[in-house]
């Protein structure tokens, strides 16, 4: 049986792994890796992706965009979209753009398997002819490893989706969707990241804790004060009339993204969060302010940065998820042991 061309294509080491892993194991495929758009499109083209598996949120090219090229030119190819963006619309643009399926990440090997065989793609194996034929082999699969950014990056992402969805909900928006930035800083780093996403605006933060299973931290999501009234404004608020008002409508967005993204990080990780209750850490304010205030609660910090924006607005919310030096260790166990 002549093996199936198939793309893996996402730009996460672990998402991909993720995903080979779960491929059926007698499923006979040829498979290449592609970590970005551009070079899964040119897979494609080069007749190496009859099937493909496609991540929507990418450099180079994202995944809308190979569906895209892939439509205007015309190319045949079988694709399956397998996103942590789980937003309705976006489930409903890639299947106008000429998905096959959407499945959500981490997608388990039963609903693999099953998306294929409704797909009929899944090459059956042929019965074997008598008790002495040989057994059909398992198609080798490619194992590589994976570098603990890169796993703990798309944790955040497939977390970060699931928050987006909610807030797509609440909002009535599309959000567009970044791709997560892990690093560890020190006091000095943080403050310079945290001043590019300040541009001489005024900011209003929102912070919340957590802790659980030897993993704490903190919380930072950021609000320009200029898209404030905006954003009440999706809410169906036409005015907000005093500060209190707006802190109370900072605050329950804080509880839907932060709230979204560290339960998706415990359930990935199987670790239960206790989380305290969102608080103000400033309002229209220089980021130095903020900075200067909390600069003694953040020593050295791994952090995870993510801005969502709102499709068709010029508003953008910034979430800065920092753990604790301590907790690197604890967060490390926890992902090799998902990844074995």
């Amino acid at each position: 049986m002549s093996a199936i061309p198939l793309v893996v294509c996402d730009d996460s080491g672990m998402a991909r792994k993720q995903l080979i892993r779960a491929l059926p194991p007698e499923w006979p495929v040829s498979i290449t890796q592609a970590a970005n758009g551009r070079e899964g499109l040119k897979a494609i083209m080069d007749g190496l992706g009859q099937v493909v598996l496609l991540d929507l949120t990418m450099p180079e090219m994202d995944g809308y965009q190979v569906l895209q090229m892939l439509k205007a030119q015309a190319i045949s190819a079988k694709v399956i979209v397998v996103s942590g963006d789980v937003q309705e619309e976006a489930v409903r643009r890639v299947k106008e753009l000429g998905a096959l399926a959407f499945l959500q990440k981490p997608a388990s090997p039963e609903l693999v398997r099953a998306t294929l065989e409704d797909l009929g793609l899944l090459a059956s194996v042929p019965p074997q002819a008598s008790e002495q034929a040989p057994p059909v082999p398992e198609i080798e699969r490619p194992d590589f490893k994976v570098g603990f950014r890169d796993a703990f990056r798309e944790i955040n992402n497939v977390a970060m989706g699931q928050a987006a969805a909610l807030l797509a909900k609440a909002l009535g928006v599309f959000v567009q969707l970044p791709i997560p930035n892990v690093n560890i800083f020190e006091v000095g780093e943080l403050s310079m990241a945290l001043a590019d996403v300040d541009q001489g605006q005024r900011l209003s933060a929102v912070c919340q804790g957590y802790i659980g299973d030897g993993i704490a931290g903190e919380a930072l999501l950021i609000f320009h004060d200029s898209e404030i009234n905006d954003i009440a404004g999706l809410l169906g608020i036409e005015k907000l009339n005093s500060e209190l008002q707006e802190q109370e409508l900072l605050m329950d967005l804080g509880s839907i993204l932060i709230g979204a993204c560290l339960s998706g990080i415990a359930k990935q990780l199987d670790v239960r969060f206790s989380q305290g209750h969102p608080q103000m850490l400033g309002q229209h304010c220089a980021i130095s302010d903020l900075m200067h205030v909390n600069k003694q609660r953040w020593k050295k910090t791994l952090g995870v940065e993510i801005s969502y924006g709102l499709e068709g607005m010029r508003v953008h919310f910034d979430l800065l998820l920092l753990f604790t030096e301590d907790s690197v260790k604890r967060l490390t166990d926890k992902i090799t042991h998902l990844m074995d």
